[in-house]
């Protein structure tokens, strides 16, 4: 007998140089999702998309870069389903997660509009429980017809009204396996957020790149125990302040490049 109450959820992904991470990621979407759409950066130059044309199961495209939030919203646009899961390349669903997923589909989904999803981050080789990281919700499961994609620069998300319901299962988040793949993404992660805050007409304080980056090692290390993580709990609680460092450093390039400019 046919479930009434059987929901299908596609999933959506964009990708950029993952061959390490995306058949981990998609492997574990198996039996939780009825459909995965994977949309590949055309800068990117390794094997992604080789191995998604061996994957029978996925429908991938290589595009244009558009930006994180445009691009995903492409991808949304391809999905048949409007329950829709929302998944990084270097993410993975635990089995326990998986199998939540598959009682929500089968019992009412549509209780809620989305759901958020506690988030495990793997920095260093070391699952992250402190330093403010922990559980980390992201809103990962929507209705597409209830919820839209913001349009921020980077560490975009879903904006929806409304009370959104809660899984406890983790989601696992690869974000960073060495130093390297860090601060390969940090000098781009860095001009995006600054341009957003150009946009937003911020101006530059002194105090932004002298208070803000310290205030962000004392809540990180000590107010949220980042301690407890041990050697990588310091690491990170120094690179998140290097990151705030930065972000403003850049802001106040953008002013002083242009008030030299126009004088």
């Amino acid at each position: 007998m046919t479930n009434s109450n059987y929901t299908k959820i596609s999933s959506i992904t964009i990708a950029r140089d993952e061959e390490k991470n995306i058949l981990r990621c998609i492997k574990s979407l198996e039996g939780a999702v009825d459909e995965i759409i994977v949309l590949i950066d055309s800068r990117t130059t390794d094997k992604t998309s080789a191995l998604l044309s061996n994957s029978g199961s996925v429908t991938h495209k290589i595009v244009e870069w558009a930006g994180f939030s445009e691009t995903k919203k492409q991808a949304l646009a391809m999905t048949s389903n409007d329950w829709v899961f929302w998944i990084d390349a270097d993410e993975e669903l635990t089995p326990e997660l998986r199998e939540e997923i598959i009682k929500l589909k089968n019992d009412n989904i549509s209780g809620f509009a989305s759901y958020s999803i506690p988030r495990r981050a793997n920095f260093l080789g070391r699952w992250i429980y402190n330093s403010g990281w922990y559980p980390g919700r992201v809103t990962r499961i929507f209705n597409k017809t209830a919820v839209d994609i913001s349009s921020n620069s980077v560490h975009e998300h879903l904006m929806t009204s409304g009370a959104s319901g809660q899984l406890v299962s983790d989601l696992n988040h690869y974000t960073d396996p060495n130093i390297d793949h860090y601060f390969r993404k940090f000098n781009n992660y860095t001009s995006l957020a600054s341009a957003e805050l150009i946009a937003k007409n911020k101006k530059f304080r002194i105090t932004d790149i002298i208070i803000r980056p310290i205030f962000m090692f004392i809540k990180m290390y000590i107010l949220k125990q980042g301690f407890l993580d041990g050697l990588q709990g310091f690491i990170l609680a120094v690179y998140s302040s290097l990151y705030v460092f930065t972000k403003y450093a850049k802001l106040w390039e953008q002013h002083f490049m242009k008030e030299n400019h126009d004088t």
